[in-house]
């Protein structure tokens, strides 16, 4: 719904343009009404609105001019004269004040509704537009559902990053923080300002967009805040831009002020100086990345070994090298999403059929969704073991965590392994007239041919090459033993023998007997 002001000095007139617009259906709603323009400045002041209807000839204040010191209080604010003088000089200086449209009394029902329609056209366009400022800077769900007032771009703000500090505790018996806890606190800092609070897509982090009255500096205006949360009970780290600037320009204010966080951000929630190194900050040596490299990697080791004691054990050893109270957030996020993709289980899906082209894509398309899916697990995953309350209930919930991931990985062998080897056998069955070899194997299921050989030895006993033979001479036993009138060159051909010969030997050795001496003792 759009708001809208009418400026009129003659009553009837005025309550017929309210009922026009009022019975026109369209999604305006007249927020307020005014006989003169000194009047109608009072109402836009008052509170926002997306249209301003005015008269030319009013007394204390014309429409022209009422025009003219609206657009200073709301650039966006959308006008339509209304006026019984189609005198060209008028015209001509309402579209120098870039007037939306000029109509003339008596207004009629048709012609306020063309106007009004091309109106909100342009209105929809235009909010399309703030919406699209504002994607990637605020969290896609409150995006969504933000409405945008008329003047809500207009003019400059102060712009401040505000982030939860780690491990914080949830303020008041355990309720998540919001927007709202946060504009509250705000309030009693800046109680005359406007203020609006946005959470940004990244968790536990928000703008806030403040009116540019305040003198102070950016270190001076953020400080103040971080106190002021404080005080309600939201331990967080603050960044304040460094002047006021408009909101069309947020995009970039944002991406600065966030990759600050992300550089400045330390375990302990505060923020260390610009540029300013872990060891220049008093971490430990031992938290140097060199040292986290290598624990890394014999982390990524023992993983792959399915060694869980003496992960376990390296990663409680490991942990303070993350926790260390200057060591920066930024590294702890990142040591913890990669254990996360780590550990997640990655599946496997085998090639759908058809064509080589259409195979191929079926694996990259599947690949892709395994590759996808893993991917938002484990940023889940994360994501839960990070919002603990405390670094001692962190380090706890990722040791539990761990090992319960090292677990099932240590059983795919068993569930995993079965499934695959259930798929595997009903594969190599559809497919008894080709020549497959174990790495033929291995590509249509995205798996190691290693890993092939081992799963049908752990089920069978046997090399794959000979259960998969064992499954074609089974077949031939069938085959022979269905009639007098089958022909051992017609079954050689049907299980991918190229010479009947070589198969008369391969039968003779699994068998104990020839082809035609099997055939003979059944037929």
């Amino acid at each position: 719904m759009y708001h809208a002001v009418i400026a009129e000095d003659s009553k009837p007139i005025l309550r017929n343009i309210r009922m026009l617009i009022e019975s026109s259906g369209l999604p305006v709603q007249v927020t307020a009404t005014a006989s003169n323009g000194l009047e109608a400045l009072d109402c836009l002041r008052a509170g926002p609105a997306d249209i301003l209807l005015t008269d030319i000839r009013m007394p204390k204040l014309d429409g022209l001019t009422l025009i003219e010191q609206a657009k200073r209080l709301n650039p966006r604010l959308h006008t339509v004269l209304i006026s019984g003088y189609s005198d060209f000089e008028y015209a001509r200086r309402a579209v120098n004040l870039q007037a939306f449209d000029y109509l003339l009394k008596p207004v009629e029902q048709v012609q306020l509704t063309e106007v009004l329609t091309r109106l909100l056209r342009q209105l929809d366009e235009q909010k399309r537009s703030d919406r699209r400022l504002l994607e990637g800077i605020v969290e896609p769900n409150h995006l969504a559902q933000m409405p945008f007032a008329a003047d809500w771009f207009a003019g400059e703000r102060r712009v401040l990053l505000i982030r939860r500090q780690p491990f914080a505790p949830e303020p008041c018996g355990g309720a998540a923080w919001t927007a709202d806890d946060i504009a509250g606190t705000l309030e009693n800092l800046h109680p005359a300002g406007e203020r609006c609070v946005l959470p940004t897509p990244q968790v536990g982090q928000w703008l806030a967009l403040l009116e540019a009255q305040t003198e102070l500096s950016a270190e001076e205006l953020a400080e103040q805040a971080r106190q002021g949360l404080a005080e309600g009970g939201l331990a967080s780290a603050v960044l304040a831009a460094p002047q006021p600037a408009e909101l069309r320009t947020l995009a970039g204010i944002y991406g600065k002020l966030d990759r600050a966080m992300r550089d400045r951000l330390t375990v302990d929630g505060r923020l260390a100086s610009p540029g300013a190194s872990e060891m220049e900050s008093g971490a430990s040596p031992q938290g140097s990345e060199a040292v986290k490299l290598t624990l890394q990697a014999q982390l990524a080791e023992l993983i792959a070994q399915r060694q869980k004691e003496r992960f376990l054990l390296l990663l409680r050893q490991s942990l303070p090298h993350w926790l260390g109270g200057s060591a920066r957030y930024a590294g702890l996020e990142r040591f913890v999403r990669w254990l996360a993709d780590e550990l997640v289980p990655h599946s496997f899906a085998p090639a759908a059929g058809g064509d080589a082209a259409a195979g191929e894509s079926a694996r990259q398309g599947s690949a892709d969704k395994v590759a996808l899916s893993a991917a938002d697990s484990a940023d889940a995953e994360a994501s839960a073991l990070l919002a603990r309350s405390s670094a001692d209930a962190f380090a706890d919930a990722l040791h539990d965590w761990c090992a319960s991931r090292l677990d099932a990985l240590q059983e795919p062998s068993r569930r995993g392994g079965e499934e695959l080897f259930q798929q595997l056998d009903r594969y190599l069955r559809q497919h008894l007239s080709a020549q497959l070899s174990v790495t033929d194997v291995a590509q249509q299921f995205h798996v190691s041919p290693s890993y092939i050989s081992r799963i049908v030895k752990r089920y069978t006993g046997s090399t794959f090459v000979h259960y998969y033979m064992n499954l074609k001479i089974d077949e031939a036993r069938g085959m022979l033993a269905s009639g007098p009138d089958i022909k051992v060159k017609h079954v050689a051909d049907a299980l991918g023998f190229v010479d009947p010969h070589y198969f008369s030997k391969v039968f003779k050795e699994y068998e104990g007997s020839s082809p035609t001496e099997f055939k003979d003792k059944w037929g």
